[in-house]
């Protein structure tokens, strides 16, 4: 066979400067699950989706490796704007944000039904929770100025960021 075939997102890596700060977020808030992970001979987690069989979608990786090459661990996303995972729960995430002081905005995907969260996790990495609208209980998309997300401008703060560690008692 010489057919090339993409057959989706295999997993994406984050670079952190804190593993607790960064598994307890998407543990603890997202709620993936962590996984067994080779060892590489460097601190980091393997983490999946809470399906039966699920793979490990996000690599973190802490330590030496995640340096880059001004010794320091960078932050946000770079070229790359978000991570976006297809979700159900709208209103539970958004009680989850606020148990653990996290500032998100929210969306209304023009001309569908697709409803949307912004979160950035420890490390500044924008991640985007897509939900189909037309199955949400509850109220759309807080579309007020101060909640509404604008593509392009960021809202992660390093320094207002909460401190996070595990376990969070976070509602379901």
């Amino acid at each position: 066979m010489n057919t090339a075939i993409t057959h989706g997102l295999f997993h994406l890596a984050i670079k952190t400067a804190n593993l607790d700060a960064t598994r307890a977020f998407w543990v603890g808030v997202i709620g993936l699950r962590e996984i067994a992970r080779p060892d590489f001979g460097y601190p980091g987690a393997w983490l999946a989706c809470g399906q039966p069989g699920g793979q490990a979608i996000i690599h973190v990786y802490a330590g030496g490796p995640a340096l880059g090459d001004a010794g320091q661990v960078p932050s946000g996303t770079g070229a790359i704007d978000h991570v976006s995972l297809a979700c159900s729960g709208y209103h539970a995430y958004v009680a989850r944000f606020r148990a653990a002081q996290l500032d998100w905005r929210e969306f209304l995907v023009p001309g569908t039904t697709l409803w949307q969260l912004f979160v950035h996790d420890p490390s500044g990495v924008q991640l985007e929770l897509t939900f189909e609208g037309a199955v949400e209980p509850g109220a759309p998309p807080d579309m007020s100025a101060p909640r509404v997300y604008r593509a392009g401008q960021s809202f992660f703060d390093p320094k207002s960021y909460p401190t996070l560690s595990s376990p969070l008692n976070l509602p379901e």
